[in-house]
């Protein structure tokens, strides 16, 4: 299999979909300190704060709600049955990994291509690296973060179901000479 399950550099950014990425997420008490210990000590990262991203899609955390973490790992089968195994309480542990698709955008225009979709300041004042936002691109709920490697790096999830949606939208909204260069 290649690296990507699907590609595009036609427009102003470039648009890739890894073939696969790890992803389990973790229902919790994120407010109990036994809790947090066990799962910083499974996971071997802090906990990120509100609305940030830990790490990155081999190994990472990103922060969902209150009382929920999705973390990105190279084996969430694995993950799962060490968080099942570790915690202790109320909590829910779910492998995601086929249910989600991600996205890897690209270049100096990537803050407008999702700016045209998702009610969100993406100015890079506001909007800075390791920033994680849930929101929705037009009707299509997903999440995408800034990348600490570059200003102009930045990933999405969305549902496996919407991901053709997803792909073709986000090659439509790059499209050469579409973007009014704001941000």
């Amino acid at each position: 299999m290649s690296e990507f399950k699907r590609k595009s550099t036609d427009g102003e950014i470039e648009i890739s979909q890894p073939d696969f990425t790890g992803m389990v997420t973790l229902r919790a008490d994120l407010a109990n300190s036994e809790t947090i210990i066990n799962i910083e000590r499974i996971i071997g990262l802090k906990l990120p704060e509100k609305r940030k991203l830990i790490g990155d899609l081999s190994h990472g955390m990103a922060w969902m709600s209150p009382d929920e973490l999705l973390v990105f790992c190279a084996d969430p089968a694995a993950m799962a049955a060490q968080l099942n195994a570790g915690l202790s309480g109320a909590f829910l542990v779910a492998d995601v990994s086929h249910a989600r698709a991600v996205f890897l955008l690209q270049g100096d225009g990537v803050r407008e291509v999702l700016a045209k979709g998702a009610p969100v300041d993406l100015s890079p004042e506001v909007f800075l690296p390791d920033d994680f936002r849930r929101t929705r691109m037009g009707q299509v709920a997903v999440a995408f973060w800034m990348s600490g490697q570059s200003p102009d790096s930045f990933g999405l999830i969305c549902f496996a179901s919407v991901q053709e949606f997803m792909f073709d939208w986000l090659v439509t909204a790059s499209k050469k000479g579409s973007l009014p260069h704001y941000l």
